[in-house]
């Protein structure tokens, strides 16, 4: 059945990837957004200094009311969002919601989800696809339920993973793709017509857990191809990285497969280079280029560049630890 009157909405979310959808939703004369739930503000940079979520400051210019709880079991603050009487809530990139949340409004919560679930629930979705050498992701809107990133589908698109696409191209496709997604799947709800489709049980499923550290950590054991696609995952942030035989701590931005290498006289580990053009490690079956780094305490540059101030006597076998 058709809602005819605006659809009362409140929005949850944080980053920059969650802005988008709350725009959109702002410029539909089919909803009202009459409060925004964030995270609260938090120290950062290096005096600081309280910095507002992305989400928050889109919400201040829109002059929404916000809501930034620490503890979302709280009663205060349950009470407060209840006093929104909001039919539907959107959740974009924000944290795990207590039943008492997700189920308050009378159409109940929809998340827009970065992947093609139910492959990569979790919190790294866009991270993992690219990681494992997907062609294709995109996102999803879905009913929220007990379990997380398992509700039932309402609808999806699919977004393309170009070749050179990493972690940051890819973050941009989707953001915006889930920003058309979302004010759609409002839409259908509004009409009456949105689906509600429970995900398949299927036993090839890739997770998209939280990254840790060491999930950056390259490991030269592993084929180039494989270790392209992680440092295109983490790229650029929060970045994969190695070490230089002098021990020194390197962020890779980009780097590229050199085939047919695998024969060479080199060892696994082993750094080449010819002190001027480029920067090679041998890998388990051929080299990894390395295109784009950071050496710690430096600025992020290309390799042709680092090379100009390098001693490459530092990457011969008898230095290596």
């Amino acid at each position: 059945m058709a809602e005819t009157t605006p659809l009362r909405i409140v929005f949850m979310g944080t980053p920059e990837f969650a802005v988008p959808t709350l725009e959109a939703l702002t410029t539909w004369a089919g909803c009202q957004v009459v409060a925004v739930v964030t995270a609260p503000d938090k120290p950062a940079g290096r005096g600081q200094k309280l910095a507002e979520s992305a989400v928050k400051a889109a919400a201040v210019q829109h002059g929404l009311p916000v809501l930034q709880p620490t503890n979302l079991k709280a009663l205060e603050f349950q009470q407060e969002l209840r006093s929104y009487a909001a039919d539907l809530q959107v959740i974009v990139a924000f944290r795990m919601l207590p039943e008492a949340v997700w189920s308050m409004p009378r159409l109940g919560s929809i998340n827009i989800h970065a992947s093609l679930l139910p492959q990569y629930r979790g919190a790294a979705p866009i991270n993992w696809a690219i990681i494992h050498g997907e062609t294709v992701t995109g996102v999803t809107s879905f009913f929220l339920q007990h379990e997380i990133d398992t509700g039932n589908l309402i609808f999806q698109d699919e977004v393309s993973i170009e070749p050179a696409d990493d972690f940051g191209a890819v973050y941009e496709k989707l953001k915006h793709a889930g920003a058309a997604l979302a004010l759609r799947t409002v839409q259908a709800i509004a009409t009456g017509t949105a689906p509600s489709i429970p995900q398949p049980d299927r036993g090839d499923l890739r997770p998209a857990h939280k990254l840790q550290k060491e999930t950056g950590r390259i490991d030269f054991q592993q084929s180039a191809t494989a270790l392209v696609n992680l440092i295109r995952g983490l790229s650029p942030w929060p970045t994969a990285f190695t070490h230089l035989p002098d021990g020194r701590g390197l962020k890779v931005f980009r780097a590229q497969a050199q085939p047919g290498t695998a024969a060479t006289e080199a060892a696994v580990g082993q750094w080449l280079t010819d002190g001027r053009s480029y920067l090679r490690v041998q890998t388990a079956d051929g080299q990894l280029d390395l295109l784009d780094i950071q050496l710690e305490g430096k600025k992020r540059m290309p390799v042709a560049d680092f090379l100009r101030g390098f001693n490459a006597e530092l990457l011969s076998p008898k230095n290596e630890q």
